[in-house]
């Protein structure tokens, strides 16, 4: 097992190898329950991770292989690991809290074992949730227009990027993909509140040729993020290891062929580090590529999905089995591949669309706890909404138009209102804004005018005030316009039991009344361990106000 980076790991695992041994059943050891909820959406965002299994973990199965968290702003989620008394519930109390509304992706590795001597399936165990998003009025303001050109007339061409915490700093980071330069490009967040970045970190990260889309995950565990990117023209995926202070190491690069386009992230073989599964536009195949748990991409397979002109991809649970499922885009279909045991993947549910599928996003869109899709088809000027039957099956799409030839869709909770907003960028056009009625249903609220062509959105906290900005990029004026969400919320105070806004004696009646055994959920149980008592008092007392 790989050296974990959870420096507090020991101490609180060493106590519980006294527990009796238990008769091997000859099963695997089995997740029963998650907290957060696979797919939900307001989980907070100081969330203490649990998984709770069908019978007691061996403590000394438990490392950075067997049970990570990543968090697509803030990064990996290292902390404290530790067991409940009867053994079953693993906790990760993470040292730093995700940022709000962005996803969090759990892996657990087939390493991971029971004190029977079981072990997890081979394949892993995988989930998702989302945390609360702050309310904004939505009256977006600019905050930085800045240009991703090293000195002027250079042509950069920025198409896609990440929003991620390079250096732990707390203040969210971006690092931009260049079609034309051929890099990666690094702007730190300035960490003043304004949304503003910096200019680029020089020189540039090179990557392949055309690089595009691009997803950050931490490759070698450890608990450092890093970045990979799919090269259109250079027919390759680029993997770069971060250091930790917004630069990275040089990029490895695989040959895939055949036009890599689509990129996702997922545990593919269940050793509890990330793979990465990429589409081969002109081969209409898939490229699976293997992580050998340092980093290092080593074996590569093929995978047809039997579609033409595979375009876009993502990975996430589709049916609710604990498996990273694919979801692929490509020339006039959207595709679910669901996974198997075996270690493939089998064609389950299929939706036409018109045009090209050229960027999805996977989220639950409609509150009922399944995985639904959303993706735009750049040479039909529209966006299409699958909602998912709640076995992986995509019930018949709903379209809604936008600007001609879009390029991108995003999800975040731009509103606060507790379901995922859509955003759509258009080469010929404008970003759009579209809000969620709660039920999946999606009514137009605004446009965002692109100086020359909108390539992508990123939905971000930029400036730590609990709701989400808007990072959008137009490629053809090489440049970023960073939007504050104006007329936000403060982030609620934990102590603030009675929401008025403040800790005070009304609070503290609402805690003792729910004194002693808590069962979730139980809002007064502050430190999430089942009990209302003096640990929680504490914690009211330090936000009295």
């Amino acid at each position: 097992m790989k050296p974990h980076s959870y420096p507090a790991l020991l101490a609180p695992l060493l106590t519980l190898t006294t527990l009796p041994a238990i008769a091997s059943t000859g099963d695997d050891l089995s997740v029963v329950e998650t907290t957060p909820r696979r797919a939900v959406l307001d989980a907070p965002t100081d969330a203490v991770i649990r998984v709770t299994f069908d019978r007691p973990v061996d403590p000394t199965s438990l490392g950075v292989d067997t049970f990570h968290a990543f968090s697509r702003g803030a990064g990996p989620l290292t902390g404290t690991l530790s067991v409940s008394r009867d053994g079953r519930t693993v906790s990760l109390a993470p040292d730093r809290d995700a940022s709000p509304g962005e996803p969090v992706t759990i892996t657990l590795g087939h390493d991971l074992r029971g004190l029977d001597g079981s072990a997890l399936r081979t394949r892993g165990h995988q989930f998702r949730y989302w945390t609360r998003a702050g309310g904004g009025d939505l009256q977006f303001e600019v905050a930085q227009s800045i240009t991703t050109r090293a000195f002027p007339g250079e042509d950069v061409i920025p198409y896609g990027g990440t929003a991620t915490d390079l250096d732990g700093d707390g203040w969210i980071d971006l690092s931009i993909v260049n079609e034309a330069t051929d890099d990666v490009r690094v702007f730190m967040n300035a960490g003043d509140t304004t949304c503003r970045v910096d200019a680029f970190l020089q020189p540039g990260n090179p990557v392949g040729a055309v690089p595009s889309p691009s997803e950050a995950a931490d490759f070698d565990l450890d608990g450092l993020p890093d970045l990979c990117i799919a090269n259109i023209v250079g027919d390759s995926v680029s993997i770069l290891l971060g250091h930790g202070d917004g630069t990275y190491g040089p990029a490895q690069t695989v040959d895939t062929g055949d036009g890599a386009r689509g990129i996702a992230v997922l545990d593919l073989d269940g050793d509890g580090d990330l793979d990465i599964a990429s589409s081969a536009y002109y081969s209409n195949n898939l490229r699976l590529l293997f992580n050998d748990g340092t980093g290092v991409f080593g074996d590569l397979t093929s995978l047809n999905p039997g579609i033409n002109g595979e375009w876009s991809i993502q990975a996430d649970d589709m049916n609710g089995d604990g498996l990273f499922d694919l979801v692929i885009g490509g020339q006039s279909q959207v595709r679910v591949l669901l996974a198997d045991e075996g270690g493939g993947f089998t064609n389950h549910s299929t939706r036409s669309v018109s045009g090209r599928t050229w960027q999805l996003n996977l989220a639950d869109l409609d509150g009922d706890g399944a995985v639904d899709v959303a993706c735009v088809n750049s040479f039909a000027d529209e966006g299409f909404i699958f909602l998912n039957d709640g076995r992986g099956g995509l019930r018949p799409g709903t379209s809604h138009g936008t600007d001609p030839f879009p390029l991108a869709s995003d999800l975040g909770d731009l509103d606060g209102d507790g379901d995922l907003d859509w955003i759509t960028s258009s080469y010929g056009g404008d970003w759009f804004l579209f809000l969620n009625d709660g039920t999946g249903g999606f009514e137009f609220h605004s446009s965002f005018d692109a100086p020359i062509a909108a390539s992508c959105s990123l939905p971000v906290d930029m400036d730590r005030d609990g709701d989400l900005d808007i990072v959008f990029v137009d490629e053809l004026d090489d440049s970023m316009i960073i939007m504050s969400n104006g007329g936000y919320d403060p982030p609620r105070l934990p102590g603030d039991l009675d929401e008025d806004g403040s800790v005070d004696g009304a609070d503290l009646g609402i805690m003792l009344a729910a004194w002693g055994v808590c069962p979730s959920p139980c809002p007064a149980d502050l430190d999430e361990d089942g009990r209302v008592d003096g640990a929680d008092l504490g914690l009211l007392l330090i936000d009295w106000n």
